[in-house]
This record gives C-alpha cells, structure tokens and sequence, in this order.
C-alpha cells in the first residue's frame, strides 16, 4: 500500500478506507470483510463533480458539449485507462474465483479510492490527486469509443435501429453472471455477451456483433 500512496503522493490518515476501496465484493465475501461498493458510489459523484468542476472553468462551450464531454472523460474506459497508470490492479484484493481484475472492476476501485482520499483527506486532495491522475490523458480518452458506441454508429448508417435484451442467468447475488443480446431492428440476433453486470454483458453482445459487421464487411457482404 505504501508504494500506492507514494504514486498518488498522499500521507493517508485512515489506512482501513484505502483498503476497503481496494477489496472487490469476491474477496470481501470470501474473507467476511467490508467491501467497495459503498465507496464506489460516493467516488463516482466525487470524480464527476471534479470532472465538471474542471470542464465549467477550461471549456467555454454550451451544456450539451460539456454533458458529452464529462461523459466520455469518466466511462468505464476511461477510468480504466487512468487506473492503469498507477497499476491499480496490482494492490487490488480479489477472491479465489477471479484470475484477474475486470476492466469494470478496476475502474470500481478506481472510483471507490477516490472516495477514500476525499473522505480521508478532504476535497481538495482529492483535487490534487484528480489532476495528476486524470487531467494528463483527457486527450488520450477522448478517442476511446466503447463498443456500443461503435455499433450504434455503424447501424445508423444503415438507417436502423438496435436494441438490447439483458437479463440475470446465474450466479450467487454478489457474483450474478448476466447474459445480453443485441438485436437489429427487433429481429435479427446480432450478437450475444456474458459478464457480471448488465453493462458489461451489452458491450460483450455489441463486440461480437461488431466483429461480424467488419467480417462481413471485408467479404464484400452486407450483414446489416
């Protein structure tokens, strides 16, 4: 723990915090031990209100550019990527059943540690830490298209419209495995994906059916 604390270039107070922001729900479970998700919460609104906080005074742009723009600079994606840069998933507490860390896993702890420092050491830290962490890549994550959003783009040159049907398969309640399809206009299957949240299973459907639109594509056949 100390070697994160020397990236993120803080003198905790409270260490218990740091480690629960750290401890993914399979390990907590497994040890009988706090977990992130409470943390979770609070940092995705500490991040978002950081976010916007810096968006509102660098960028003189109307609402919906700056809406668009926070939302793209704190998906998924892009917290992964900022939690990659302190290999976050190195100090990462997971149970016996995870290999690794997930990418909505890490960006989870990614929000619960900010939560962390904000109730450990104030806002302003926090602050400090959001600008060393995520100010440096907002360039980096504004080419970052999650595959969703790929899709979508891809079937509205078409003219037509998709939708996904997401719905809990199995699983112990805080490990449930969910399974989406996507389909086109309705009808047509395009891609199934599994994952452990309804977010991730929608982009595991819309990565395979984007892999059969680019496959079809290179034959010179149309999929959609």
């Amino acid at each position: 723990m100390n070697e994160l604390f020397e990236k993120l270039n803080i003198k905790p107070k409270q260490i218990k915090l740091y480690e629960m922001a750290l401890t993914h729900t399979s390990y907590a479970h497994e040890n009988q031990v706090d977990h992130n998700e409470r943390l979770e919460f609070l940092g995705d609104a500490v991040i978002e209100i950081l976010m916007s906080d810096y968006l509102y005074h660098k960028d003189q742009r109307d609402q919906g550019v700056l809406t668009k723009k926070r939302a793209q600079s704190v998906r998924e994606e892009a917290l992964y990527l900022y939690a990659c840069e302190i290999d976050l998933p190195k100090y990462m507490k997971l149970g016996n059943g995870e290999t690794e860390a997930k990418q909505s896993m890490v960006a989870d702890a990614f929000e619960a540690l900010f939560a962390a420092i904000y109730i450990d050491l104030g806002l302003e830290v926090t602050r400090e830490v959001f600008n060393r962490l995520v100010i440096p890549h907002l360039k980096l994550v504004e080419s970052i298209k999650d595959y969703k959003t790929q899709l979508q783009e891809m079937i509205q040159l078409e003219r037509k419209s998709i939708t996904y049907k997401t719905v809990k398969v199995g699983g112990p309640s805080h490990k449930p495995i969910f399974r989406s399809e996507v389909h086109l206009e309705d009808s047509i299957l395009l891609g199934i994906g599994m994952g452990s949240s309804t977010k991730e299973a929608e982009q595991n459907a819309a990565r395979e059916a984007l892999s059969k639109v680019v496959k079809g594509a290179s034959n010179d056949s149309k999929v959609i």
